[in-house]
């Protein structure tokens, strides 16, 4: 389940890139309304850009509250805005967009939204799930989605993903490159959704390797943690101290200072979510691939045609949901052995012939 290619950045995607990072949170300073207006307006004029597009349905009023980690953080918010913007380029809708400041907001911005009649609200991030029970509960003829995490009520639809399977497919890799036997981990917050992604990486490397060493980092235990990569940074810089040559990350925003610490070094990064390869081309050894972005957009087609479907949906290597990046940007540092052992790996997972444990189903890491 790789990406053959380069992902493509028109015009329109960059300055609604740009315009986002001038609206982020310290921007803000946690006005909730003022970003989410300022972002809404750049929607419905990208909306406006294409006249021929389908009408969306009058009662479809479809909103979307981002992690506290910022649209433009290159990593899973990023996603889901470009899932958002796909789906609003092809449809010509407009989308309500809030960005948090705090993960205390989300429950002012959930219930802003759905007193105003929103429908789909789409929540992205584990933090927002007590906040949208409480919501959903009150307000049961809208539909909800929250993305990372689970929220059990008959209006919620719960997308989580199946991180480990595609952090041990990039583990495999990093075993293969490493020239030192050691490789790093630098997770964002200290928290067991991240320590699955650790787990399965861990797994990856001793399966080809059973005697490296596999150091591993958390850049915080608030929310803050997903917004620091100059902390990010010292963590890598740490660990290649210690002589990692290969270091993962799944720290969201703040791991763009890994790769950057790793390539400034002359080690390999590897990143998370969205394709970061051509970040720093040639030291990003691959990244790990989590659609995010088709989830945002499934939902938004599927509530817009009425075939919103609540529960839970769990996405994996056979379902596409993760997967690893192949393109011209890392392609001299995939080897045809390393390329054929991935492949086989991940196509053995998803015939159910390899289990990666999960470290949610238990709280342990048994490699």
């Amino acid at each position: 389940m790789q990406l053959d290619g380069s992902r493509a950045a028109g015009s329109h995607r960059a300055a609604l890139v740009a315009a986002a990072r001038d609206t982020s949170p310290k921007a803000t300073n946690g006005a909730i309304g003022k970003t989410a207006m300022t972002i809404r307006v750049l929607f419905i004029v990208l909306a406006g850009v294409l006249a021929g597009s389908p009408a969306v349905a009058a009662d479809f009023k479809p909103a979307v509250v981002f992690d506290v980690g910022g649209i433009s953080d290159r990593s899973f918010n990023q996603g889901v805005f470009e899932g958002a913007e796909r789906f609003s380029q092809e449809t010509g809708g407009g989308i309500e967009t809030i960005q948090m400041s705090e993960d205390s907001d989300a429950i002012q911005a959930l219930t802003t939204l759905a007193d105003e009649g929103f429908s789909p609200i789409i929540a992205v991030g584990y933090g927002q799930a007590e906040a949208m029970d409480e919501i959903a509960a009150e307000h049961p003829d809208l539909q909800f989605a929250i993305i990372d995490s689970v929220v059990d009520r008959p209006n919620v639809a719960s997308v989580i993903f199946k991180e480990q399977e595609g952090s041990y497919v990039v583990g495999i890799l990093a075993a293969m490159a490493s020239e030192t036997g050691t490789v790093g981990f630098v997770g964002g917050m200290d928290i067991s959704l991240i320590h699955r992604f650790a787990c399965g990486f861990v797994g990856g490397v001793k399966s080809v390797d059973p005697d490296a060493t596999i150091l591993q980092d958390y850049v915080g235990t608030t929310s803050d943690a997903w917004r620091n990569p100059a902390r990010a940074a010292e963590l890598a810089q740490g660990q290649i101290a210690e002589g990692a040559d290969v270091i993962y990350h799944a720290a969201g925003g703040s791991g763009v200072g890994v790769l950057e610490a790793a390539a400034a070094a002359g080690k390999l990064g590897i990143g998370v979510d969205l394709d970061q390869n051509d970040l720093f081309p040639d030291h990003v050894l691959t990244s790990m691939l989590k659609h995010v972005d088709v989830a945002t957009y499934d939902i938004l087609k599927a509530s817009m045609d009425g075939g919103f479907s609540p529960g839970l949906l769990n996405l994996g290597l056979a379902e596409d949901g993760v997967g690893w990046a192949l393109d011209q940007y890392n392609e001299a540092l995939i080897t045809p052995e390393m390329k054929e052992a991935a492949d086989a790996s991940a196509a053995a997972i998803v015939a159910g012939e390899l289990r990666v444990h999960d470290f949610l189903s238990d709280t342990s890491c048994p490699y």
